[in-house]
């Protein structure tokens, strides 16, 4: 019996798309080291790629914070008004951070404002303290989290996602914990679907902020960096009642993260229902990438980008999609340049944002955040009093990272060199305090509870994944 004309037709596309994906000849595309996409409401899986493959989970590791505060004001052992305080333990943390001066008092409520959009080390490590008691007893909480969860191939040794390798995760585990968080604080959602943040006069903007402005019906969560792990995102959007959440781990630079983030979306409204559902996918199946993966795996450029996530091919329903969606060497995909480069020739990044992520449908607006009124701490010692049938050899104790720590201690005596050149190597202190103090900031203008030339306003730049 001879096939019928719909199924030679199907045959043949399915040739042709094989074709364009196998294509040979150019450097391959920067690949996304592992996704899923989970229905939040039941748990099915719609899609997902190396889900299982443990990586390094960078600042995705403050939805497991967050968590566990959120779970310590349910319980009682915490209030959103309760005091977090700048130790030297937390501000000693490399950037992204705030530089609040060491003594520095603001609310919980404040504290997860900062670290879920402004993702800022040293209040993570600061939170942490308050409601653990110490930072290593905070981290053991988050363990048993985890575990209680069922994020069977998740360690965590810090609470804020620095580079260190021992502590890893998987896309599988990570999808686990944004669902928990969806589901166990419903109340608790509006924390991380905020484009910036504001406090005194500066605006801080948040890394998932296209994401939240351009994407029909965005509305979280967290993303992460660093050169270890490539760019991360856990993301959740709701359509018409429905809400997905994906994870993207390892992805070349923070657009192509942001727009196949989108794409997958996109793709799995379209589906209604999944396969397995997440818990029931396996353990950690394969180690994580080797040292210096965003060197490896650096940023796709302009011209990829249009060939993989074009919105205007996808509507068409060219090949470029499944090149994109499926790993094609776009390279070899023929992309017209004209409609999103400069007459200089340099990429028009305007026209390539809002024709891979669409346009902005939401005015930026960041969100007020300031120090608060802090009422007493929270009840540290029940926290530490739960966590004692924690096994001993399942509290990981923070180890200082040779590199980090050299990096500090660089940083240190250029900062002490730079305040004895400007003071004529005088200290100089503010009335009525004394060094390492707490200082009282009720009358004192934004930028005096910063710690001099290491808090927000100078900025410092991250690694670039190109070098």
């Amino acid at each position: 019996m001879s096939a019928s004309p719909i199924v030679r037709l199907t045959s043949i596309c399915l040739t042709v798309v094989a074709l364009v994906l196998s294509l040979p000849g150019g450097k391959a595309r920067a690949d996304i080291g592992a996704f899923i996409l989970v229905d939040a409401g039941s748990g099915a899986v719609l899609e997902e790629k190396n889900a299982t493959k443990t990586w390094y989970p960078a600042s995705l590791t403050k939805l497991m914070t967050a968590y566990v505060t959120f779970k310590a004001i349910r319980e009682g052992r915490a209030t959103l008004n309760s005091a977090v305080v700048q130790s030297k333990n937390s501000a000693s943390e490399p950037p992204s951070k705030m530089g609040f001066k060491i003594g520095t008092r603001f609310t919980v409520d404040t504290a997860l404002k900062i670290i879920l959009i402004k993702s800022a080390n040293d209040v993570a490590v600061a939170l942490g303290e308050a409601i653990g008691g110490t930072e290593a007893n905070f981290i053991a909480m988050m363990n048993a989290e985890a575990k209680r969860l069922g994020m069977s191939s998740t360690r965590f040794v810090n609470p804020h996602g620095l580079p260190d390798n021992r502590q890893v995760t998987t896309a599988r585990d990570m999808a686990v914990l944004a669902m928990a968080l969806r589901r166990d604080f419903p109340e608790s959602r509006d924390y991380y679907n905020h484009p910036g943040i504001r406090f005194g006069k500066k605006t801080l903007r948040s890394a998932n902020r296209e994401f939240l402005l351009r994407v029909p019906g965005a509305n979280g969560m967290k993303t992460g960096y660093i050169c270890n792990s490539g760019y991360n995102v856990a993301a959740s959007v709701t359509r018409r009642g429905r809400t997905l959440i994906g994870v993207v781990l390892g992805a070349g630079s923070g657009l192509e993260r942001t727009a196949f983030a989108r794409q997958m979306f996109d793709e799995g409204f379209r589906k209604r229902s999944g396969g397995r559902k997440v818990a029931s996918l396996g353990s950690a199946s394969g180690g994580p990438p080797a040292d210096g993966y965003c060197r490896r795996n650096k940023s796709p450029g302009a011209k990829a980008y249009m060939a993989r996530y074009d919105m205007e091919n996808e509507k068409r329903g060219g090949f470029l999609f499944f090149a994109g969606a499926g790993g094609g060497n776009s390279k070899d995909v023929k992309v017209d340049e004209s409609g999103f480069m400069l007459s200089n020739g340099k990429p028009d990044w305007a026209k390539i944002l809002n024709r891979t992520l669409g346009p902005r449908r939401i005015a930026y607006k960041p969100l007020q955040v300031s120090l608060g009124k802090p009422s007493g701490a929270p009840a540290a010692a029940k926290a530490i009093a739960g966590s004692a049938a924690i096994p001993a050899e399942d509290i990981p104790i923070p180890a200082a990272n040779p590199l980090r720590r050299a990096k500090n201690e660089i940083r240190q005596k250029l900062q002490e060199t730079a305040e004895a050149t400007a003071a004529g190597a005088i200290a100089q202190e503010e009335p009525g305090t004394r060094p390492g103090s707490a200082v009282d900031t009720s009358n004192a203008s934004p930028g005096a509870i910063f710690r001099k030339g290491l808090d927000f306003t100078i900025p410092v730049p991250s690694p670039s994944p190109r070098k």
